[in-house]
């Protein structure tokens, strides 16, 4: 029988959460650093965000096959659900490209609703796990179809990105698990990461030169560009920070989550559980933080080093959490949390539906000569929350709380109304 596990129920909401802080301040141009992601080299809390839920995930692919086999059904389950995330995450690249005629504004934000309603039900609906399948097939062949079909309006549709990431981290990881024992699985683990680095230390780049670590210049950057033209991150054009060659490293990442698994279902002790996370938390930074002298701790590359470190402070965090909730009973706190924890996805997806929805819902400004017209949330910003404050910064900080307070006030009903959405 599966084992619940509040602790990382609550690390999974605390992660969730400040995910939503993160990826919708009131201003991006007014942001404290700890709220940023890293220039470049280094690592924000910021930074954690993502490679704390990779971790999340495969601890959940322990938790999710308490007896290990697999067979058909198990490798349909697996690819159903891979398949499913990826097209939550293409679908978000693909709303602002929809297009019907000259249609703007309200018009056209409510064509792009009724396709995201449509995704909503064949995405995150419940039925038949083989026609799950077969929808997410048929859905995945038509956008590939847009995107490099010759359709203008969808060539530039990025094709990589945060949920896509985690849906082929997902898939690797759990049929790895599923196959090979412990030490097959290390050495896997170890081979994608110093693999990486050797890639990225001693192959030269096409058309570049010698080996390097420099925006857009390196092997990873060019790999991207040369195999997803036109399909990678709108920021930069070239190269995709979750590109991929920096995947391999974070199946490095999803592993560390199988081996924290698979010690949180052993028979240990719970007290002795909580020591070994700790343990290996410090042993983690450490070789991160030793690593980082000869591959740079970063997170748009992934570095082996990157996932020494955040994986040692996810492994501490959860080990704190795991002592208090599960060793010491102390769970009275952890409702809120837990509450975000259970719809991870439902809130990824919907954080970035509902600012590209509501903002082509546009307010006149007349009295704003630089700006006549504005998003409705960018003018709810302006209006409500910018004049009780005057530190900028406080201000962007306060809009993203209130949207975070907003998705626990959804939360809470879906809570109350016992309503759970699983890819």
């Amino acid at each position: 029988m599966k084992e619940r596990l509040t602790s990382l129920d609550v690390f999974r909401g605390m992660t969730i959460m400040f995910m939503t802080i993160v990826n919708n301040p009131g201003d991006w141009g007014n942001i404290y650093a700890p709220l940023e992601h890293a220039e470049w080299h280094g690592c924000t809390p910021t930074d954690l965000v993502f490679p704390f839920f990779l971790f999340i995930v495969g601890i959940s692919t322990v938790l999710s096959m308490p007896v290990k086999r697999f067979d058909q059904s198990i490798l349909e389950k697996i690819l159903t659900r891979a398949l499913r995330i990826f097209l939550l995450g293409l679908s978000l690249n693909f709303f602002s490209k929809i297009h019907i005629g000259s249609l703007e504004g309200i018009p056209l934000m409510l064509i792009r609703l009724v396709f995201t309603a449509i995704i909503t039900v064949l995405l995150l609906g419940e039925y038949e796990r083989k026609k799950q399948l077969y929808a997410a097939i048929g859905l995945f062949i038509l956008m590939m179809v847009l995107c490099f079909g010759g359709f203008e309006e969808f060539s530039s549709v990025r094709i990589p990105g945060v949920l896509q990431r985690i849906a082929v981290v997902y898939l690797i990881v759990s049929i790895i698990y599923a196959t090979t024992n412990t030490t097959v699985q290390i050495i896997i683990g170890l081979v994608c990461l110093l693999g990486y680095w050797a890639l990225m230390t001693l192959v030269p780049v096409p058309n570049v030169g010698a080996a390097n670590f420099e925006k857009g210049t390196n092997l990873a950057a060019w790999l991207d560009n040369y195999l997803l033209p036109g399909h990678l991150w709108v920021t930069s054009k070239t190269w995709d920070p979750e590109g991929i060659l920096s995947t391999l490293p974070a199946i490095g990442t999803g592993l560390a989550g199988v081996f924290t698994g698979k010690l949180l279902t052993n028979k240990s002790p719970k007290n002795k559980k909580a020591i070994y996370l700790l343990s290996a938390g410090v042993l983690g930074v450490m070789i991160g933080l030793l690593w980082n002298d000869v591959f740079p701790i970063n997170k748009a590359l992934w570095t082996s080093s990157y996932v020494f470190y955040a994986e040692g402070l996810a492994l501490l965090v959860l080990g704190v959490l795991y002592f208090i909730v599960d060793v010491l009973g102390f769970d009275v706190w952890t409702r809120p949390f837990v509450i975000f924890g259970v719809n991870p996805m439902l809130v990824f997806f919907f954080s970035g539906i509902i600012p590209r929805a509501l903002n082509m819902i546009k307010i006149a400004q007349p009295e704003n000569l630089e700006n006549p017209e504005a998003g409705l949330i960018s003018w709810l910003y302006t209006h409500w929350i910018v004049p009780f404050f005057s530190e900028p910064k406080n201000a962007s900080l306060a809009g993203a709380l209130a949207y975070l307070l907003i998705w626990f006030v959804i939360l809470v009903w879906f809570d109350k109304k016992k309503m759970i959405f699983k890819v």
